[in-house]
Order: C-alpha cells, then sequence, then structure tokens
C-alpha cells in the first residue's frame, strides 16, 4: 500500500507540468469544438474519453462537415491508431501478476506524454504511477477544451479565426522536427501536401467530403511509405 502511495504521487509529481501543457494546447481544440457546434460540457466528455489532439482535431473538422458517424469513427481509429502501439510496449512494463483491470484503466489515457514519464521508468511499472499523472492530465485536457468552446462563444469572430490558427501551429511543432532530422518524414509530408490539394480537384475525389479524403490519404500514404522505406529494427531501436 506504502509503495502505491508514492507511486501515485510521483506520478501526480511527473503529471503536473503535463497537465499545465494540456491545458495551454486543449484551449485551441475548444476553439475548434465550438466551431464543430459543441457545447461546453459536450467537449468536456468529448476530450475526458478521447484525450488526443490529432484524433480530436480530425473528429471535430468531420463533425463541422456534418460526416456519417462511421466516418467520425474511422478518421478518429486512424489518426489514434499510433496508441495501440504504445499501449502494446507499456504493457511490456508492467509484473506479469498486473490484473487486466488495471491494464485497462492505465490503457485509458495513453497520450504521447504519459507514455514518455512511464515507459522512462526504470524497473517494473506500478499502474498507480499512471494513475497520478492521468488525475493531472486527463482533466486539465478536458477543462481546457471546455473553457475555450466557453471563450470562443464571448469572443468575436475574428478573434475565434486567430485562435484557430494556433492549433495548426501545434500540428507544425508536432511535423517539423521528425521532418527536418528524417529526410523520407519531410518527403511525405510535402507529398501530402500536395496530394491533399490534387485531390480537392480532382473528378471524383472531390466529391467526397474532407475526412473521407483525409482518411484515404493517410492510409494510402502510410502504406507507401512503409512498403517503400520501412524501418529497420536497428533504426527503430536508435530512434527509441
Amino acid at each position: 500500500m506504502l509503495q502505491h502511495k508514492k507511486a501515485l504521487r510521483e506520478g501526480i509529481r511527473d503529471g503536473l507540468p503535463i497537465g499545465l501543457g494540456y491545458l495551454a494546447v486543449s484551449f485551441s481544440l475548444g476553439v475548434a469544438a465550438k466551431n464543430a457546434g459543441l457545447t461546453p460540457l459536450q467537449g468536456f466528455f468529448a476530450s475526458l474519453f478521447n484525450n488526443a489532439s490529432a484524433g480530436e482535431y480530425a473528429g471535430f473538422t468531420v463533425i463541422a462537415a456534418d460526416a456519417p458517424y462511421f466516418e467520425i469513427f474511422f478518421i478518429t481509429l486512424i489518426a489514434n491508431a499510433r496508441y495501440l502501439l504504445m499501449s502494446c510496449a507499456l504493457s511490456q512494463k508492467f509484473s506479469s501478476g498486473t490484473s487486466i483491470f488495471h491494464r485497462i484503466l492505465v490503457g485509458y489515457d495513453v497520450t504521447d506524454e504519459i507514455f514518455g514519464i512511464t515507459i522512462a521508468r526504470p524497473g517494473i511499472l506500478d499502474p498507480y504511477y499512471c494513475y497520478g499523472a492521468i488525475l493531472i492530465a486527463a482533466p486539465s485536457w478536458a477543462g481546457g477544451t471546455a473553457l475555450g468552446i466557453i471563450a470562443g462563444n464571448l469572443m468575436p469572430a475574428r478573434a475565434v479565426s486567430a485562435l484557430s490558427v494556433a492549433l495548426f501551429g501545434m500540428f507544425l511543432a508536432v511535423i517539423i522536427p521528425p521532418a527536418k532530422t528524417d529526410k523520407v518524414v519531410g518527403l511525405f509530408v510535402l507529398i501530402s501536401f500536395v496530394a491533399s490539394y490534387i485531390c480537392c480537384h480532382l473528378p471524383v475525389l472531390r466529391d467526397f467530403s474532407g475526412g473521407t479524403r483525409t482518411i484515404i490519404l493517410t492510409v494510402a500514404l502510410s502504406a507507401i511509405a512503409a512498403i517503400l522505406f520501412p524501418v529497420s529494427e536497428k533504426e527503430e531501436q536508435h530512434a527509441t
């Protein structure tokens, strides 16, 4: 019991800076949710149950486009697919006696940042450490989204439009560093920009919704990159 309490306190300590960062980023995400027509309560629960910037932004985008439920589900699944791999890696840190209940609870909020601090801990991972980080990170993310929607409802349209640009800046911050260090990533980032523009004007694809085109391009370009430029096991170990 004392060991669990210690792990919980350490998780809360390490989760504090993550929570502060989430509060700022999810505020911009809340503006996107406001543009999609969500109320602060809806935005709060959307972020509470889907703590993922790219997945949520993709979901809010297709919601704003009046996309069907299946399209919303599929685009969110693709955008969040990397968390499946993170969860598999994280599961190897638990002791063999860790119950499925604890594994499911930890899997609820495997984000990039929480994965980073948990996978870096030496030795066997105590799930209570994850709970401590989640106790701070998840409410901060959900609360920031709700605050962004509230602010979007109070501010003039021009200010809301200006804040919407901040989210694109966040995504640029995500893709620029790996694009600068990996020529293949940089090449496919440029290809994705060009392909997205072309697909908006091609006879058949231009009739699809923006969400459907995003799904097609994401799957197609990811498959092409994996086939033409597979990452060797040695390179993967070096990257981690």
